[in-house]
């Protein structure tokens, strides 16, 4: 009997330790797989000792091909010790094409010194047409010394117009002293219009003493009705001091028959004083609370 139970223990024990081999030999692999995957990015915790011959040569493949693209990238990392003489050779011609873009455009580093002469005067050619145009749009890396007699005459009339039209605009870059008369006249005209605008629209600043007497008029009355309207829709901007009687009439009776109508539709807000005995004669009586 004792063997007979001795045999199934060392059954079971054995089944036991067989049935982890295939989660042990798992998390082996996916250990390994990690450490791999860490090694070939060059991110996180990579132990050499633990590759491969095969995995050991595809981490310095990656190395080389991060190195490389390092390189491609103007990153500091770049060791040009462990390029190729062909990788060493398109690393330089990218290097030069990068160069003459960043001079081209006006952006990063450019190295004026390693351009061609002929590169040099088509890189001119872009400065300048580019110095000319932040001067007429009025950008401050403008260098008027370097605009030939036309070109500065050109950017002259066009600060003039972007002038004119910053004071016409009521903007704060306007300089009314370079203005002309007749300029000044119609910057003057375009500052009432705008003036009368936000004054009878209630938008922006007013000035009520620059009004004419008609103008003042037309905004008075261009407020009332606003007010009216107001007290029409039962805004919070109503001010009824402000009605004449016959509006007060009018909103009164509005309001009578809207109340008069909720009431008897038992829809929004009723109050049954504000009724006549033969309205409230027409309105079923309010159902009584149920007693608690």
């Amino acid at each position: 009997m004792k063997v007979s139970i001795q045999r199934c223990l060392c059954s079971l024990i054995v089944c036991l330790v067989f049935s982890h081999v295939p989660v042990i030999a798992q998390s082996v692999e996916s250990e390994q797989e990690r450490n791999l995957s860490a090694c070939k990015s060059d991110v996180g915790s990579c132990d050499l000792s633990r590759l491969t011959q095969s995995e050991a040569s595809e981490v310095i493949s990656a190395a080389h091909q991060r190195n490389i693209s390092d390189c491609r990238d103007g990153g500091r990392s770049c060791d040009h010790s462990q390029l190729t003489p062909p990788e060493a050779n398109a690393l330089a011609v990218a290097e030069h094409q990068r160069n003459i873009s960043d001079c081209m455009d006006g952006i990063g580093s450019c190295d004026h010194s390693k351009l061609t002469p002929s590169e040099a005067r088509d890189v001119a050619v872009a400065e300048h047409q580019r110095n000319t145009s932040n001067c007429s749009e009025g950008w401050e890396t403008c260098d008027h010394s370097r605009l030939t007699p036309s070109e500065a005459k050109n950017v002259a009339l066009a600060e003039h117009q972007r002038n004119l039209s910053n004071c016409t605009n009521d903007l704060e870059s306007c300089d009314h002293s370079k203005l002309t008369s007749s300029e000044a006249r119609d910057v003057t005209i375009a500052e009432r219009q705008r003036n009368l605008s936000n004054c009878r629209d209630d938008w922006g600043l007013c000035d009520s003493s620059k009004l004419t007497s008609s103008e003042a008029t037309g905004v008075a009355t261009a407020e009332h009705q606003r007010n009216l309207s107001n007290c029409r829709k039962g805004g919070a901007a109503c001010d009824y001091s402000q009605l004449t009687q016959s509006e007060t009439k009018a909103l009164a009776a509005a309001e009578h028959l809207r109340n008069y109508t909720a009431c008897r539709k038992g829809y929004g807000y009723c109050d049954r004083s504000q009724l006549t005995p033969s309205e409230a004669s027409t309105i079923p009586a309010e159902p009584q609370a149920a007693p608690r």
